[in-house]
């Protein structure tokens, strides 16, 4: 737990002080660093989590990638505002996004397609994610498709691809002693950000 008294200067922009903190994470040799956990939800209100890798970011929002048709693709096609949690535990840091989710181009979905790893490729055109399988029929497909292949380029599967979230919220959470920890959220109201200082 960070023991400094500073607490949180807010910069203009969210992304300046979430760029300062992924460096520090980055430092720290975590497995991980990247990992955030998404919350969506169906239209019933009913949520489900799971980890995601963040691939990027900017002033447009978070990226990851992942298959249209899995569960979570399918609760986003129904209901568009998710939440992700990043969690930095040896620098007691979180950082809270919430916001809406849209698709990122087929373009740059290709261009990030093009650098998995070709075992990535495979498993990515022929898992049915989230739906029932036989393991070795899998296995054996992978195995196939490989062998069709000869060494030919993978194109990238049409339900497969990237989703931006485009925030409104954000939130960053630092550790403090006595459980006096530091809450500064950014909100987004009229294209502007906006800072609050939250209670502990």
């Amino acid at each position: 737990m960070s023991t400094k008294t500073e607490y949180l200067v807010p910069a203009p922009r969210p992304l300046e002080l979430f760029s300062s903190w992924l460096d520090d994470a980055l430092k720290e040799d975590f497995i991980e660093p990247y990992a955030m956990t998404l919350a969506t939800a169906t239209t019933e209100g009913r949520p489900s989590a799971r980890q995601v890798l963040l691939k990027s970011f900017d002033e447009n929002g978070f990226v990851f990638y992942t298959n249209y048709e899995s569960r979570k693709g399918r609760e986003i096609s129904e209901n568009p505002y998710a939440s992700a949690v990043i969690w930095w535990d040896r620098l007691h840091r979180q950082v809270r996004i919430e916001g809406v989710l849209e698709k990122v181009s087929a373009e740059l979905s290709d261009k990030y397609f093009a650098t998995r790893p070709r075992g990535s490729q495979i498993s990515a055109c022929i898992s049915p994610q989230s739906r029932e399988i036989d393991i070795e029929d899998l296995l054996a497909k992978s195995r196939y498709m490989e062998s069709e292949l000869h060494g030919e380029a993978i194109k990238r599967p049409e339900y497969w691809g990237g989703y931006v979230i485009q925030p409104n919220r954000i939130e960053f959470w630092q550790g403090k002693p006595n459980r006096l920890h530091d809450r500064l959220i950014y909100i987004l109201q009229n294209d502007k950000w906006i800072t609050q200082r939250l209670g502990p």
